[in-house]
């Protein structure tokens, strides 16, 4: 596309007769000029120099603010450095300026490749623009003037980049590049994490073309599209086979903000064959790159919107968390105390009803050390100074241990309650740390029966043996444990917060029941830490739930077979 420049044929700065003796008319360019990353001209020589007042000596060695300066000056110093960095040429179009005078250039500007090290200076070569050069940007075909050229492309920007919202600067991008480059259609093409398929999320289309919006696009059947996500300048390409949206010719380019890209443009030409010029390129692409910085910005302004909710949620439901913490918490304390105060006042009237009140006050000892047991827990776990020592577990010694402690609960709410190990012919052996497993399970169980009011909770095991890697071991497989009890279950669309920290299903609903609501959080982090996984399923409210979580095997037990 560019023609090979010898590095030779550039004076180096310092050599000042190098510089005058060149001719550089023998390049055949009207103007051509070499600059380092700062901007400073290394050289320069422009055929209609004098014609506009202008020395082509005195502009060596000066800034490029200084003399004869671009409008955007710094635009025009990141084009310089980002032509340097990639090594690849740029074409475009700007505004350079001289006293009172303005002169629209097109120019190529293409890295110096040294010898030795890294490129640090670029060629460019130019002309200055005449207006029948530039392209008609109406329906009625009349050229825009040189002058509006710069106006046109600020107005344009400044209304994509008006917007925070996504789905505004889309619609904003499809209509006004739709209507200034009269094209059939005008599409956002977002693509997916794969970048298999490119989703048309916004468009722009005449009364006569049938709408494409919301179908996807293959990237491998469109091969533009794939160069263009891979390309910094805009890819045009003619349709030539059968295309099922119908288009003939496409310009299409990459939405980009620090290199990396964020959607895909595409102005397609459906009613011709089109051949575009040179300056609707340009155009297209630096309104690409404002689309891109826009798409960015609106980007980053959501995941701050939605950090800001996410916050504000954390901080309600820590809030809330507190208040039912505190309330919770006061009631064993109250209890205690209640109880002990009724013995010191010599209130029992007999030894057994003296027992009663001592019972009382050990059941809410027991109940307010499990509430601070759980705040104490979320707190060393969030910290990350919870320290596990792993060893082998028998999965049947674990059960009884459940049982031993629930059962009467169970019974005492005339709840059924069932354990179900595995049928095999050695022990079920896991790798955990027994008291945290205990833990996960009574929390598990304790939950179940809590919130269960006819019916039962049944406890089940089941053996898989597909292998998993965790920390630095393999381990032959898993079993999953299952708590499942026929409670008051949990509505559909809030199952996904249910291990969120300070997080409670209803507040108004489960309060009456009593805890902190952070036996499943808790639960969760345990699990994970000892290499497993949980999760809960309910069908609905009223309609029971179940939860089940998996521990790493220490081996596989053999399996007993039925005859």
């Amino acid at each position: 596309m560019f023609a090979e420049f010898n590095s030779d044929l550039v004076p180096d700065s310092s050599d000042t007769s190098s510089v005058n003796s060149l001719d550089w008319g023998n390049f055949g360019a009207e103007m051509i000029f070499t600059q380092d990353r700062s901007g400073i001209y290394l050289s320069f020589w422009w055929i209609k120099a004098q014609e506009y007042g202008l020395d082509n000596q005195a502009i060596i060695g000066s800034s490029y603010e200084d003399i004869f300066t671009p409008r955007d000056r710094q635009q025009y110093l990141s084009k310089i450095n980002r032509v340097i960095d990639r090594r690849l040429p740029e074409q475009f179009y700007c505004w350079f300026q001289y006293q009172e005078q303005s002169f629209p250039l097109e120019l190529i500007l293409s890295p110096i490749l040294p010898s030795q090290g890294e490129p640090t200076t670029v060629l460019a070569m130019g002309h200055l623009l005449a207006e029948s050069e530039i392209f008609p940007l109406n329906n009625s075909g009349a050229p825009v003037p040189i002058s509006s050229y710069q106006k046109l492309l600020t107005q344009i920007a400044g209304r994509i980049r008006r917007s925070l919202n996504l789905e505004t600067i889309w619609q904003q991008t499809v209509d006004n590049l739709g209507e200034v480059f009269s094209v059939s259609r005008c599409l956002i093409l977002a693509h997916n994490y794969l970048q298999t398929e490119l989703a048309v999320v916004a468009e722009y289309c005449q009364q006569n073309i049938p709408s494409v919006l919301g179908s996807t696009m293959k990237i491998e059947q469109e091969s533009y599209l794939k160069q263009a996500l891979n390309s910094p300048i805009p890819i045009a390409a003619d349709t030539l086979g059968f295309d099922h949206q119908n288009c003939k010719s496409v310009l299409v380019a990459s939405a980009s903000y620090n290199n990396e890209s964020n959607a895909l443009v595409l102005l397609q030409q459906c009613d011709r064959y089109r051949n575009w010029k040179t300056a609707e390129i340009e155009l297209f692409r630096e309104l690409t790159e404002h689309v891109g910085t826009a798409i960015a910005h609106a980007k980053l302004y959501q995941d701050l919107e939605l950090a800001s909710l996410q916050a504000e949620e954390a901080n309600r439901l820590k809030s809330d968390f507190l208040a039912n913490t505190s309330h919770e918490l006061r009631t064993p304390l109250n209890g205690i105390i209640g109880f002990l105060k009724l013995l010191l006042e010599g209130m029992a009237d007999n030894p057994e009803e003296q027992r009663e009140f001592l019972q009382e006050a050990y059941k809410s000892s027991l109940h307010l050390l499990n509430l601070i047991n759980d705040i104490l827990d979320i707190a060393k776990i969030e910290a990350g100074k919870i320290d596990l020592e792993f060893t082998d577990i028998e999965l049947d010694e674990l059960f009884q241990d459940v049982d031993n402690l629930i059962r009467t609960q169970a019974e005492q709410n005339n709840l059924s309650f069932q354990l179900k190990t595995p049928a095999t012919l050695t022990p079920v052996m896991l790798y955990g740390n027994y008291q945290r497993l205990l833990q996960v399970m009574l929390n598990l169980v304790g939950n179940a029966i809590k919130f269960t009011h006819e019916g039962g909770v049944s406890v089940s095991a089941e053996i898989s043996n597909k292998k998993i890697n965790w920390g630095s071991q393999q381990f032959p497989g898993t079993v999953k444990i299952s708590v499942a009890d026929t409670g008051i279950g949990v509505s559909l669309e809030k199952q996904n917060k249910l291990f969120e920290n300070f997080y409670q299903v209803d507040g108004s609903r489960t309060k009456s029941y009593g805890g902190t609501g952070l036996g499943l959080a808790i639960s969760q982090k345990l699990v994970e830490a000892m290499g497993g996984t949980i999760s809960f399923y309910s069908m609905g409210e009223g309609l029971g739930s179940t939860v089940t979580f998996t521990i790493p095997l220490v081996n596989l037990p053999v399996i007993k077979t039925i005859q």
